[in-house]
């Protein structure tokens, strides 16, 4: 018998392959707005929501701005999901990671639902299932996306809400999946009985490690062991 009951994936660098697009899509959303950030800061905001990353980085890199912060940010959001949906709509190298699918049917096969939640909105993560031909009840059972709930990452309500959707009272006996800090802060914040982080998108495993995931794997063939 499994662990868990749920196991919640992120998307982009944990579920599906990111070659850095995420965050070039991020930076060419601020430069068309005149407003430069280092490209290798982004990475340090990936898998937040995305108009709470923008935030971050124009308080860090662009605090004169702050008497307009409200509508930057929604101009600087609006073009990085434009961004985003022309880039995952060309994409024609778009795939999922090595062992994603086969792991999804393994856990099913097993019981177990598969839940995908992102920091992206609900229309990225839309068109990106749509190019990679995943469909809910087929390759996963769920999927939540960060402007579907009243807070991102790292508050836990996406999570919650899938929790609600699946019956699941016990937080112990869902197993968070990700790339990034909020994605162990998002577990944490659940109650989450089992956070893994893994090293095949922003965060390398020194980087996790800050964290304190319960485990990090360099290859989601390593998961099943840990959840059934």
């Amino acid at each position: 018998m499994a662990k868990f009951k749920l196991v919640v994936f992120d998307m982009a660098g944990t579920t599906v392959r990111d070659k850095g697009n995420v965050a070039g899509s991020f930076v060419n959303a601020f430069e068309e707005n005149e407003l430069p950030i280092p490209a290798t800061e982004v990475n340090k905001v990936m898998g937040w929501r995305k108009k709470d990353a923008i935030k971050m980085l124009l308080r860090q890199y662009h605090p004169q701005t702050e008497a307009n912060e409200e509508t930057l940010i929604e101009t600087i959001h609006s073009d990085f999901i434009e961004n985003m949906i022309a880039f995952y709509k060309q994409d024609t190298d778009l795939q999922p990671l090595p062992f994603a699918e086969e792991v999804f049917a393994q856990l099913k096969a097993s019981k177990v639902a598969v839940a995908l939640n992102t920091g992206f909105t609900k229309s990225i993560s839309d068109v990106l299932l749509q190019q990679l031909q995943w469909k809910e009840g087929k390759q996963f059972d769920a999927v939540i996306a960060s402007d579907e709930v009243k807070e991102g990452r790292p508050h836990p309500y996406m999570i919650e809400k899938l929790m609600f959707r699946f019956g699941i009272d016990d937080a112990m006996l869902v197993a968070k999946v990700g790339d990034t800090e909020v994605d162990v802060q998002e577990g944490r914040n659940a109650g989450c009985g089992l956070v893994v982080g893994v090293t095949t998108g922003a965060y390398t495993r020194e980087a996790l490690e800050q964290y304190n995931p319960d485990k990090i794997i360099d290859s989601l063939n390593e998961l099943p062991a840990l959840i059934l």
